[in-house]
């Protein structure tokens, strides 16, 4: 993709960023507007933006952090690392662990949250452990092999998770633990799941995507890729799924018999440099992406608008989050740089 005059423009102006020694694994930003980073050192960094030029470090794990997301009650942090544990982070820094499971890594962690209902689903090699929002655990289901991606559905009905020759639907609150299998051979290494329910799809190692349409059992194969899929994210109302690992935003349309039978959209390509990470506004149609040489832009799909947010230079782009409210994009790379922009009127 060609570089503008100045591609740093939005993040100068509306960015607040900082340098770190550590690859950023994972970025979210909370309900009340903090960012935080999860970190390859073990560490979370946080800025809020009441202080948004002030980032504080919290020490989360004796080790790599692996995963991390929103804390269910939408306030704080959950993660998890290679010292076995979940901690839960508060914007104020302080750390507190949640569960513990010995030498096994918390490889993944997907949370929902409403009024009703606050869970955390790990994963812990081949099993998938759900706590509650206070840590107590609730269950814990088995999987044929490593559980490599967790997804809740829109509704915190049920968890998919993926793992090799395909994935396996819970539905949380079974009193019996007999799981929906999603059959497809190969390595399945991270899952989405659709707003509507009825779609569950997988990227793979074979660089290609295999999804399953829930209410009739159809099989869906997205294949073409350059390289793995390393981030995949639905659009707000289930209309388009966004996909790394090609030279562009990819966008599979899953509206009018799609995607079976059609082909992708693609945004923003043009410079043979991969899509390394995406993340779908909450709000509008549209999608933040960051490609492996740190250029950062927002495509808009309806109008094919690509808006320059950071240029090149700072490594590839790891994380990406926008806030619930689509008015904040937080973004880190593997050389440690992490920064959150504004997007709100001035």
């Amino acid at each position: 993709m060609g570089e503008t005059v100045n591609a740093d423009h939005i993040l100068e102006t509306r960015g607040t960023a900082s340098q770190f020694d550590a690859y950023v694994v994972s970025a979210t930003i909370d309900d009340t507007g903090t960012a935080a980073f999860g970190m390859g050192d073990g560490t979370i960094r946080l800025n809020s933006r009441a202080t948004p030029l002030s980032w504080l470090n919290a020490e989360a794990h004796d080790g790599a952090l692996l995963a991390l997301a929103t804390d269910p009650s939408g306030t704080g942090f959950v993660s998890g690392g290679d010292d076995g544990t979940v901690m839960r982070t508060q914007a104020d820094g302080s750390v507190l662990k949640l569960a513990s499971f010995g030498s096994k890594w918390v490889e993944q962690i997907a949370v929902f949250g409403d009024p009703k209902a606050k869970l955390i689903a790990c994963g812990v090699d081949k099993k998938l452990v759900l706590l509650n929002g206070k840590g107590a655990e609730l269950k814990t289901v088995e999987h044929p092999s490593t559980v490599t991606g967790i997804a809740f559905d829109s509704k915190g009905k049920r968890v998919a998770a993926s793992h090799y020759n395909g994935a396996s639907l819970w539905y949380v609150a079974s009193k019996t633990d007999n799981p929906r299998v999603l059959e497809w051979k190969g390595s399945h290494i991270g899952i989405a799941f659709s707003p509507d329910g009825d779609h569950v799809v997988t990227s793979m190692q074979e660089n290609s995507l295999h999804g399953w349409r829930l209410s009739d059992g159809q099989h869906m194969r997205m294949s073409g890729y350059p390289s793995k899929t390393a981030s995949l994210c639905f659009t707000r109302t289930g209309k388009w799924l966004a996909s790394s690992g090609a030279e562009s935003i990819v966008l599979w349309p899953f509206f009018g018999g799609g995607p079976m039978g059609k082909s992708p959209t693609e945004l923003a390509g043009g410079d043979d440099v991969l899509c390394s990470a995406l993340a779908s506004h909450p709000v509008q149609d549209a999608v933040a992406a960051g490609f492996s040489d740190g250029l950062v832009v927002m495509a808009d799909i309806n109008s094919a608008r690509i808006l320059p947010i950071a240029g090149t230079g700072r490594g590839m782009v790891t994380a990406m989050a926008w806030s619930p409210t689509g008015t904040h994009l937080a973004f880190g790379t593997e050389t440690g740089f992490c920064a959150v922009v504004d997007f709100t009127k001035r």
